[in-house]
């Protein structure tokens, strides 16, 4: 085949280091657009994010040269360092040490996307580290129940 065509959809989420509700409100849609800039500048396309105080729900598409580690360290590097020197508040601000990751389909873009629109309504009633339980169960992935959030 001449051609190589590629579809790498991610929906990714992490947290800020041991789940501290540091994201403000004021804060959250530069942090956003700042992500889906570092995104662009590595390949990778932004479809969706949001997310709450807590932490982060990203849906995009990464280059398949680009592993997904390393995709998730270059957003979490670059805008912690940006967070801290931005926003005075903000100057230890950390993610988490890790992140969940899960691909799909594109015909499961959509369900995802409404999913992440909808996080603010969906922590109402659900606290991060339920969800991600649920995440992690509905993707049949193992993990330890005592230590997952670590």
């Amino acid at each position: 085949m001449g051609h190589t065509f590629t579809s790498h959809l991610y929906h990714v989420v992490f947290s800020t280091k041991g789940r501290l509700p540091l994201i403000k409100r004021e804060v959250r849609d530069e942090l956003h657009k700042y992500m889906c800039g570092v995104a662009k500048r590595h390949g990778a396309r932004v479809i969706r994010i949001n997310g709450t105080a807590d932490h982060v729900h990203l849906l995009a598409i990464i280059k398949p040269a680009t592993a997904v580690a390393d995709f998730v360290r270059l957003l979490k590097t670059n805008s912690s360092k940006w967070l801290s020197e931005t926003f005075a508040p903000m100057r230890v601000f950390e993610w988490q040490a890790g992140y969940s990751s899960f691909t799909l389909s594109e015909s499961m873009a959509d369900v995802v996307k409404r999913y992440i629109d909808g996080q603010e309504a969906h922590h109402r009633t659900r606290t991060f580290a339920e969800e991600l339980k649920a995440l992690l169960d509905r993707h049949g992935i193992a993990y330890d129940a005592a230590h997952y959030l670590d």
